[in-house]
């Protein structure tokens, strides 16, 4: 039997459970709203005065850069064009050129070595014809230059042998080059037990068939070194001359500065079609200057004469991509008038600013007549090193790593003038395969 006032307390109870209901929901849309997980209807945030537009009033905590969700997409305002240019790692070289897409990963590689080990980095020694493996063991070089006596007593066979048995000593896998250039210089094929005959010179080279007498021989040299566990050849002559007087000229094609150029391109295109790295010299050029295995020379020609004549060689070698360019002994007068060339930061900023250069810069060796005159006995090191080279050619290799490994220790040389040469150095290996 109902009374007549139930029906009126049963609307009131479910209008009361209703209102109950409702305001609990607005409660967890609220909390959930608050705690970053629910965003509200529009027309919630309107009833609050908030925007629909803008970010809720209490963020959520950003999802951490160095694990971002993969559920989350990406902003386009997060690509890498649209971000601002993060600062360089102390030491990292500062060019997009052709080591760069390496840098990061010979910077990682560098990170993890002592400061003994990095100064070993940025030498490559004459190779002794005693101790070689303790050299390595105690220094840690880039690299070994092979010189004729190395070759003399070996055959195709022992050479790789003993070249893998340094590279057992080493920490860090070990550039082997020589100066296989042809006619007077050739450090292996003078030897009958490698090669039929000598290489040519390339000025006999060129005048056969121009570049493509050159393509022949370079390949001939890339498969001959590389054969025997080489990764790196000293060549080729860029030097610009004409006058069979010249010192330099039997090392050179003996032309002017176009066939020069045409000569160089070609043989650096070829051994990267097979595999060898390669060395442009004598930057910045040797003309008709003396003998620096003897004593100082002082290059007195214009600037124009390098801008119209000497550079183009380099050019044309850095626009093939060389990997490498040695620095002559000459005193450049025009350039830097009061120090050789490999000892000049002003004719470094010449190679890297004006002509591009961005590989590995290396001294012609430093036991020269030319630098000990100069440096009146005291070790060069320092001073080459300074002046921008990334590897320096020595054959004094414990008193020139000594007198480099204290300058660092001093501050003299920093720590992040160091970790560049030696980046721009593990990247090339990089580049050339041996790490």
């Amino acid at each position: 039997m109902r009374y007549p006032g139930d029906s009126n307390t049963s609307t009131a109870r479910m209008v009361l459970r209703a209102a109950l209901i409702t305001m609990l929901a607005i409660v967890c849309l609220a909390c959930g709203w608050i705690l970053g997980s629910i965003r509200p209807l529009p027309a919630v945030q309107e009833l609050a005065g908030v925007s629909p537009d803008t970010e809720s009033a209490v963020p959520s905590e950003a999802p951490s850069s160095a694990a971002p969700s993969s559920a989350a997409p990406v902003s386009s305002d997060d690509t890498p064009s649209s971000k601002p240019e993060e600062a360089l790692s102390p030491g990292m070289p500062d060019d997009e050129g052709i080591f760069s897409a390496y840098y990061e990963r010979a910077y990682q590689k560098a990170s993890g070595m002592t400061t003994a080990d990095l100064v070993g980095q940025v030498f490559i020694f004459r190779c002794p014809a005693d101790g070689a493996i303790k050299l390595i063991d105690d220094c840690q070089p880039a690299g070994y230059c092979l010189m004729a006596d190395f070759f003399e007593g070996r055959t195709p066979e022992t050479v790789p042998e003993t070249l893998a048995s340094y590279n057992n000593s080493s920490r860090v896998p070990m550039i082997f080059c020589c100066d296989e250039e042809g006619g007077t210089v050739v450090r292996i094929s003078r030897f009958s037990q490698y090669a039929s005959q000598p290489f040519e010179s390339p000025g006999r080279v060129y005048d056969r068939a121009g570049k493509e007498s050159v393509a022949i021989d370079t390949r001939d040299k890339a498969k001959l070194l590389t054969s025997l566990g080489l990764n790196l050849n000293l060549a080729p002559v860029a030097d610009v001359s004409t006058d069979p007087s010249d010192f330099i000229y039997d090392r050179t094609i003996g032309r002017g500065a176009e066939e020069t150029a045409e000569y160089v391109r070609a043989s650096v295109e070829t051994y990267h079609q097979y595999g060898l790295a390669c060395t442009l010299k004598h930057f910045p050029g040797y003309g008709n200057n003396g003998d620096t295995h003897t004593g100082l020379v002082y290059d007195s020609r214009p600037m124009e004469t390098f801008e119209t004549s000497d550079f183009l060689p380099f050019k044309a070698g850095i626009e093939a991509g060389a990997e490498f360019v040695l620095v002559s002994h000459n005193v450049v007068e025009c350039m830097d008038p009061d120090a050789p060339a490999s000892l000049s930061a002003p004719v470094h900023d010449i190679l890297r600013d004006e002509l591009g250069f961005t590989g590995v810069i290396m001294t012609d060796d430093l036991v020269m007549d030319a630098i000990t005159d100069y440096m009146d006995g005291e070790s060069p090191a320092v001073a080459a090193f300074l002046a921008g080279n990334d590897i320096l050619l020595s054959s004094n290799p414990r008193v020139d790593y000594q007198a480099l490994y204290d300058a660092v220790e001093s501050g003299e040389v920093s720590e992040a003038r160091l970790r560049e040469s030696v980046v721009r150095v593990l990247a090339a290996k990089y580049a050339m395969g041996i790490l």
